[in-house]
């Protein structure tokens, strides 16, 4: 167990429940209510505890931070170990969660049982890719975003309408106060990554979670860790990048029932 000492570098959103732990880890531009649909599914079994990443949230942004994926993975670590959290855990990841999940459970197999990664921005370098459409993709992916760090104004507009129409209060959040975070992670941890390699140091059975029309993944990139051994693949049909109900429930009977590691992918239908 690891023990409890000072105040957690990053706000602690839940810390409830009894049995085994899971540790949930949001993607970037939101904060811990990305998992509205999915705590109370885990609660009554589970001890689960949802942070805010550093920047986001309610999370603190450290003036010298500079938001590397290893940065981001530091502050998660030491919060666990200010926690009274027996280890192993699960750990679960969304977007920009999913790729810091990675890497930590790459650096620190002994703190994970059990990796789930969901919606993982994937992208690979384009000369690596030999389909010019996997190409293309990949520039575009990577011309938008780099667009949206040279455009605060534009992206911070965007994202208002985006929290307007959003089924989860408090979803979207890139604003003047998370600016430097938001743009910083894109660019470091998003465009800029070793996730294919940091994954296949993984120890930890690994489950793969995405819905069919989700716009903010390669499918390039997904199709590689696809194929890497020990990761087994769910896809929900209908579901975006949100974890909405349908996505919530099949996340939580993941969690509650890991895939064997030689499972065929699977496919989920149905509506939200």
């Amino acid at each position: 167990m690891w023990p409890f000492r000072r105040k957690p570098p990053l706000f602690v959103a839940v810390d409830e429940g009894k049995g085994p732990p899971v540790l949930l880890l949001h993607g970037i531009a939101s904060s811990s209510v990305t998992y509205h649909n999915v705590i109370s599914e885990l609660t009554p079994n589970h001890h689960v505890v949802a942070v805010d990443l550093m920047g986001f949230g309610r999370s603190d942004s450290p003036d010298d931070a500079q938001f590397t994926l290893d940065e981001h993975v530091d502050a998660v670590v030491t919060t666990l170990q200010r926690l009274t959290i027996k280890a192993p855990l699960t750990l679960v990841g969304h977007s920009l969660g999913s790729l810091i999940a990675i890497r930590l459970a790459s650096k620190y197999p002994k703190y994970v049982k059990h990796l789930v990664v969901v919606a993982p921005p994937v992208y690979l370098p384009s000369d690596t890719m030999a389909d010019p459409l996997d190409r293309a993709q990949m520039d575009v992916y990577k011309r938008l975003y780099h667009f949206m760090r040279d455009n605060p104004g534009f992206t911070q507009t965007a994202a208002a309408a985006l929290e307007r129409i959003s089924p989860i209060r408090g979803l979207v959040d890139v604003s003047e106060g998370n600016w430097r975070a938001f743009s910083l992670s894109l660019e470091r941890c998003i465009e800029s990554q070793s996730t294919v390699t940091d994954l296949a140091q993984v120890k930890a059975p690994v489950d793969l979670m995405y819905g069919t029309l989700d716009p903010f993944l390669a499918p390039a990139g997904l199709r590689v860790i696809e194929r890497m051994r020990g990761v087994a693949t769910t896809r929900v049909e209908g579901v975006d990048h949100v974890i909405r109900p349908k996505m919530a429930h099949e996340l939580v009977r993941i969690i509650n029932d890991p895939s064997p590691p030689t499972a065929p992918i699977r496919l989920v239908g149905g509506e939200n």
